[in-house]
């Protein structure tokens, strides 16, 4: 299957712009197409001050929710943390328990760094998964969701 790309952001929705109250006729109903993006990280290797991913987060997003999805179990807990790496100012997901058992992670405001979710800046984001234990075995797939340029717009 092929893939398209589009330089963004996609927004869907049949009616632009509010001029009534008739909701289906005049009412604005566009919204933003959520975005993701994921990295998958061996914790097998042991203990990782800060490994680069492929995935960057374009400027002015707005990060909606962090999947963590341990795919394979982990034989010790260790904690994942989600950041930029020009800087490090910027944190995504700060020190999340992974816990061993394989299965999806709940990322809540307790997994920290959240709340740089409302605006990602004026410069993309390159993001880095920091792994705080060494562990032998588990596989973690972290994935981001984000409305691209999303801060760029005033919304009502």
């Amino acid at each position: 299957m092929g893939t398209t790309t589009f330089s963004g952001p996609i927004r869907a929705g049949n009616i632009r712009n509010t001029v009534g109250t008739t909701v289906g006729t005049d009412v604005a109903n566009v919204g933003y197409v959520v975005m993701m993006q994921t990295h998958t990280m061996d914790l097998s290797s042991g203990a990782i001050a800060a490994g680069a991913t492929d995935m960057v987060i374009p400027a002015n997003s707005k990060i909606i929710d962090v999947v963590v999805d341990l795919s394979t179990a982990a034989n010790a807990t260790t904690n994942l943390s989600v950041g930029d790496t020009v800087g490090g100012a910027t944190t995504i997901l700060n020190t999340l328990a992974t816990g061993t058992s394989a299965g999806l992670k709940t990322v809540t405001t307790q997994g920290g760094g959240t709340g740089e979710w409302a605006d990602t800046g004026t410069a993309d984001l390159k993001l880095t998964v920091t792994n705080s234990a060494a562990t032998t075995a588990g596989v973690a797939v972290i994935t981001v969701m984000y409305a691209q340029a999303y801060n760029t717009v005033v919304h009502p």
